[in-house]
């Protein structure tokens, strides 16, 4: 099992940086960097390569909407570069919310558009010509919008670092986790309750991995939660910290029937829980809707309480699939912590 972090959208770029420079001291093999609609995760990407040796630097995620085939593969192609070959692609739809109305770009075909851009960034880390004649018309030509007509095929200009990155996917939904099942690298899903996510997305992993070609080896997956290593309740007390972030998506990451994370958690089988918790969260009651998140899902979706249940969490994200444990150290010895983890993951 590798061992992951996530840097936050909402945190200070450059005290995250340092963070990670000191993680990766401790043991940590990988970093991934949200955007949402905050700073872009380029820009702390390229600045964590600098500040880093040996971690991995991915995103988590660039949607699959604001930015065209040519600039994901000019960004990740230069992050590689940067980075010495450390780079992970992580790729995602977002949601309309998002998509529509912070980029205002239509929220459609997001299977189709994630396949396409997959491909075609593959094919130019080889340094193929950029053509497509599907959801995206490469060259354009005026059938589709060409004012000039004068586009031409092309191939990435500079020479990539390496001629395969690895993309990872983030799904919830059936049809898309089989398709992270198909063609990607990793799945990253969210929320992740390891006892109960066979319930969830067992079937579509299967379907995915009967399609998933021999070439891509193993499909790998990256989960986790908050970790806190000790006795007594004051560290099970820390599970509360989690509460608004699990109400946040599952009340408040998308409308009313159009929500992925509150699909999920009536999946798990909360389905009574994510109704109140979303009426709860859309009416403004934050901290009712978060007093609702049931206990018995944040404790299976971190790692937090003494040593032995600790490591019985590992044992069953790596039970469920997960070969890279996503952790956010939560403790006085956050270094300490990680190098205990690390250990015994190795």
């Amino acid at each position: 099992m590798k061992l992951s972090t996530t840097l936050m959208y909402d945190g200070n770029p450059r005290q995250a940086a340092d963070t990670v420079a000191s993680y990766e001291k401790a043991g940590l093999d990988t970093v991934w960097v949200a955007e949402a609609y905050g700073f872009d995760s380029p820009t702390l990407m390229g600045y964590l390569a600098a500040k880093t040796e040996t971690v991995e630097i991915g995103s988590a995620i660039l949607n699959i909407y604001s930015r065209t085939p040519g600039a994901l593969l000019q960004t990740v192609a230069g992050l590689d570069n940067v980075s010495g070959g450390r780079a992970i692609l992580g790729l995602g739809a977002s949601g309309p919310q998002v998509i529509e109305g912070f980029h205002g770009v239509p929220y459609a075909k997001p299977l189709g558009r994630t396949a396409e851009v997959i491909d075609l960034v593959r094919r130019g880390l080889k340094r193929e010509k950029l053509t497509s004649d599907g959801i995206f018309h490469l060259p354009l030509d005026r059938d589709h919008g060409a004012v000039t007509g004068l586009g031409k095929p092309l191939k990435i200009l500079t020479h990539p670092e390496r001629d395969t990155v690895p993309i990872f996917i983030a799904a919830l939904g059936p049809k898309s986790v089989e398709q992270a099942a198909s063609i990607a690298d990793g799945w990253i899903p969210h929320l992740f309750h390891p006892e109960k996510a066979h319930l969830v997305w067992g079937d579509a992993l299967e379907a995915g991995r009967a399609q998933r070609s021999a070439d891509l080896g193993p499909l790998q997956i990256t989960a986790g939660g908050m970790l806190a290593i000790g006795e007594g309740p004051e560290t099970k007390a820390l599970l509360d910290f989690m509460r608004p972030m699990f109400a946040l998506y599952v009340g408040g990451m998308g409308a009313k029937g159009k929500n992925f994370y509150n699909d999920v958690a009536k999946s798990y089988g909360y389905e009574g829980e994510a109704e109140e918790i979303q009426d709860l969260y859309l009416s403004g009651k934050k901290k009712e809707a978060e007093a609702l998140i049931p206990t018995d899902w944040l404790e299976a979706a971190n790692l937090v309480g003494p040593e032995s249940y600790v490591k019985e969490r590992i044992a069953a994200f790596a039970e469920a699939g997960v070969t890279s444990l996503n952790i956010y150290p939560a403790s006085e010895d956050p270094l300490g912590a990680i190098a205990k983890v690390k250990e015994w993951t190795s």
